[in-house]
């Protein structure tokens, strides 16, 4: 087993199974939850509309990055603290709670004033010091699996924040880098049962970053759910081909009404409910 031996507190078998709980909404109960919103928040309408439209069809959780980490340095960054202040404003408008990126240790505290949930991108999932200065926070984390990470490794950077105090911590496999070319990454749903037979903290799917294709988010997420997904995380913008940020896997409105509906039975199929 590796590293995981010495996992003190990710691994914990035979316990009763961790539940995350983000205002009214509990992710690794027996409801699966859904996170849905743009990649990038480009504006109020924009952020508006997709919140009003998401949890109108069932979403329990909005999500949107302010601070953007890109491949490129010219790409869109994201709107920085302007972000996080339309995020928050439009969590009291519509009542959903926010998931957002935080890049930085240094940024932590600033982020944690704004958002419900800190996200650590799959890019900084070995980060050390950011992974221990959110273990420090009050507030739950979603840590994103690396993008060439194996188990052993994203359940190592999950024992960093539990080790520091905040046991709140959701896992989300976002799809690794192999040497397949038609999809962004290759979605591993073999990750959710196996990190829940090691494993006590919940699990949720990203088949937007997973694959790269909007086409595939959809049978993508209804499979995460048949494998013991607690929820799936994917993204939602009102105008795909005007996207500053990641369009190509966006889904459009109808294709995430499409989506609620399709999942649906499912969702009760495997005992569970949205």
């Amino acid at each position: 087993m590796g590293h995981l031996d010495n996992l003190k507190l990710v691994i914990r078998r035979g316990c009763e199974r961790t539940v995350v709980r983000v205002g009214d909404v509990e992710v690794g109960g027996n409801r699966v939850v859904v996170i849905a919103g743009p990649c990038a928040v480009e504006s109020w309408n924009q952020l508006l509309s997709t919140a009003e439209f998401v949890k109108s069809q069932g979403a329990s959780m909005l999500r949107g990055g302010a601070f953007k980490p890109r491949t490129s340095p010219y790409s869109f960054q994201g709107l920085g603290v302007k972000g996080l202040r339309l995020l928050a404003k439009v969590r009291d408008k519509v009542g959903l709670p926010i998931v957002t990126e935080v890049m930085a240790p240094e940024d932590v505290k600033l982020v944690s004033e704004y958002a419900d949930v800190l996200q650590i991108g799959a890019r900084n999932m070995q980060n050390f010091k950011l992974l221990i200065e959110v273990g420090r926070a009050d507030k739950p984390v979603l840590l994103k699996r690396g993008l060439s990470a194996t188990v052993e490794e994203w359940l190592c950077s999950a024992e960093y924040i539990l080790k520091e105090g905040n046991g709140q911590v959701i896992l989300c496999e976002r799809g690794i880098r192999t040497f397949e070319r038609l999809t962004r990454n290759t979605l591993d749903l073999s990750s959710i049962p196996i990190v829940k037979s090691v494993s006590h903290l919940p699990v949720i799917v990203d088949p937007s970053h997973g694959t790269g294709r909007r086409e595939l988010v959809k049978p993508m997420a209804k499979a995460a759910v048949a494998a013991g997904a607690d929820g799936i995380m994917v993204e939602v913008h009102p105008n795909p081909d005007e996207a500053l940020s990641d369009g190509p896997q966006s889904l459009r409105f109808k294709d995430f009404a499409e989506l609620m509906r399709e999942i649906t039975p499912i969702v009760e199929a495997v005992g569970r409910r949205l």
